[in-house]
């Protein structure tokens, strides 16, 4: 059974069967110990992965995955900063596959994009992956081919530093979140074309109506109702795809599994989390343990403690916890619709089991998630200013807010080359956010009025300071758009293709790329081959990532230095998004007398 993982097949399943323990370096002593559920591992500098059909059984069912090296999820790779390395991928589909290496710098070729950065993988045939490491942290890697990602193909990345860990701890798990559907998934894509909220069995009833009279009266209810009925919504419309579809997995197990990760009291637990779900977010919580965030998306951040966070599909989080007390715990890992949940256990010992929190009502979108401040607010973001110092376009405020971002005598707003923005329309576009706000100080939807400590984008402060410290000498502005009744997907109302211009960036610049949320879902935007910092009043501190949640009705900014020359993909991580056609090619050009976009 392939959901029973085999002991890591290195130093540390050694050390563990000879009690050396405490000469092995704390990433060792890992899930090889979880009573034999850990995570494969493959370490060193040549790999052999092979892609293939697999049989699979997850929460006592049976299903076929598409796997790598038989397994999921697919083995942890352990790379080292510095060195170079070189990957084998043989394909023994019977269609086309590849690797994205979600998060790497490297080259444009080596990037796994097939249509973008190389061809694809044909059936049967074996590419060569080579790039040197440039880089630290934790990440993970996948297919970016057609809907492959939601049948198991994806896995978690390691890169330890060169030199010592900027991090302390003793001990280490990697927690891997995925959503698994034993139906198929172009089946899957299919029924959403067809209705977009077919997979919403949440929506509200007679006796919700009677309790909102009850609570706001009856003509506010009516009107609240007619709103949202005007634009075909439901504010229970969430997650597209819930648990009533998804089993939620920890490391491939099925709740019922109970993953389980060793420590010993007292002992500080890094816990790396990566979601690689295709359709999922997730709240993540210990209940009675305090988590403390070292790196987002692989890279380091100042600490801070918290005791829930939102993960968006595709981003990262390390943190680390000190359990004192010899008992289980439970890793609660609640879909952002509070529909199903993955979960895992941290314990002293093997079989041990802590109580499993029950599902939490189900959250309710608000009209500010339409972009409409003016009709509700959500955690005080009715009255939220840009942190940029007032570069957005629209709404422009050309006031410093207190955060510095731009200092006196950067660029003007003519020096940026920067136009006013044509709204998008067409087909593609159902809505426009009227007066979107930045949301960045939010912890995300259904965590605003919890009883403690919730993260948000505002908290993050990257460890070291931003290399770059430019201001930006241009600004793009860039529409989220959709058109749910047909469930269509896109930037600028635009759906990519083959002769959709790409968005350019010229080689050394430094601009900066405004996102607005038109539609009335979070979407996680990945760029490939470069971090960008979010201005999120960190002045030369700001985070730097590579996926960034925009929530609905909100408006945000990242800076970028456009230092990897090349064709680079740009979407939104949510699968079925981006198959819909959410999808840009942003290309590097070093010729700085290209047109600009």
């Amino acid at each position: 059974m392939f959901t029973r993982r085999k002991f890591i097949h290195s130093t540390a399943a050694a050390g563990a069967a000879l009690g050396l323990q405490g000469l092995l370096p704390a990433w060792a002593r890992s899930a090889s110990l979880d009573d034999g559920i850990g995570l494969q591992a493959l370490t060193g500098t040549e790999f052999d992965l092979e892609i293939a059909r697999t049989p699979v059984t997850i929460d006592g069912r049976r299903g076929r995955a598409i796997t790598i090296n038989g397994t999921i999820p697919a083995p942890l790779l352990r790379w080292r900063e510095g060195d170079e390395l070189t990957l084998r991928v043989t394909n023994r589909l019977e269609e086309d596959t590849s690797i994205h290496w979600h998060g790497i710098l490297l080259p444009f070729q080596m990037d796994g994009v097939p249509g973008v950065t190389f061809p694809g993988i044909k059936p049967g045939e074996t590419f060569t992956y080579r790039f040197p490491v440039k880089q630290a942290g934790t990440y993970w890697y996948h297919s970016h081919s057609g809907l492959q990602e939601q049948l198991g193909h994806y896995g978690p990345l390691v890169i330890d530093p060169a030199g010592p860990d900027q991090v302390a701890y003793d001990r280490e798990h990697i927690l891997v979140l995925s959503d698994w559907a034993f139906e198929d998934p172009h089946r899957i894509f299919a029924k959403l074309k067809k209705m977009s909220d077919g997979f919403n069995y949440q929506k509200r009833t007679v006796g919700d109506f009677f309790r909102d009279v009850a609570e706001d009266g009856l003509g506010a209810t009516v009107d609240d109702r007619l709103m949202w009925g005007a634009m075909r919504m439901s504010p229970t419309d969430i997650a597209d795809v819930t648990g009533a579809t998804y089993t939620y997995l920890v490391n491939g197990h099925g709740p019922e599994d109970n993953w389980t990760g060793l420590f010993e009291p007292g002992q500080k637990v890094r816990l790396r989390i990566i979601n690689a779900s295709a359709m999922s977010f997730f709240n993540v919580r210990i209940p009675g343990l305090p988590m403390t965030v070292v790196q987002a998306d692989g890279l380091n951040v100042q600490p801070v403690e918290t005791d829930e966070f939102q993960i968006g599909v595709a981003e990262t989080y390390d943190v680390v916890v000190q359990p004192e007390d010899a008992r289980a715990y439970t890793v609660m890992c609640e879909s952002i619709d509070r529909s199903g949940y993955g979960r895992a256990t941290l314990a002293p010992r093997p079989g041990m089991r802590a109580a499993v929190p029950p599902l939490r009502e189900r959250p309710l979108l608000t009209m500010m998630d339409m972009g409409m401040a003016h009709h509700g607010d959500r955690g005080g973001a009715m009255n939220a200013q840009p942190m940029d110092g007032g570069m957005n376009q629209g709404g422009m405020n050309h006031a410093a807010t207190g955060h510095g971002e731009m200092r006196a005598g950067s660029a003007s707003m003519g020096d940026m080359g920067m136009q006013a923005h044509d709204h998008p329309a067409g087909p593609g576009v159902a809505n426009l956010a009227m007066n979107p706000v930045n949301r960045l100080h939010e912890p995300g939807i259904g965590l605003e009025d919890v009883p403690h400590r919730t993260l948000a984008y505002t908290d993050l402060r990257s460890l070291d300071r931003n290399p770059d410290l430019r201001a930006p000498g241009r600004e793009i502005e860039l529409h989220l758009t959709s058109n749910m009744e047909r469930y269509m997907w896109s930037f600028d109302g635009v759906k990519f293709s083959e002769v959709v211009d790409p968005i350019i960036f010229h080689e050394g610049e430094r601009l900066r790329l405004t996102m607005v949320n038109d539609t009335m879902m979070p979407h996680p935007i990945h760029l490939h081959g470069m971090f960008f910092q979010l201005v999120n009043g960190g002045i030369d501190h700001k985070p730097n990532k590579h996926t960034i949640i925009v929530k609905p009705g909100e408006k945000l900014s990242i800076d970028i230095t456009a230092d990897a020359v090349g064709d680079w993909a740009f979407h939104c991580h949510l699968l079925y998004h981006m198959h819909a056609g959410m999808f840009q090619v942003v290309s590097v050009r070093e010729n700085r007398k290209e047109a600009k976009r």
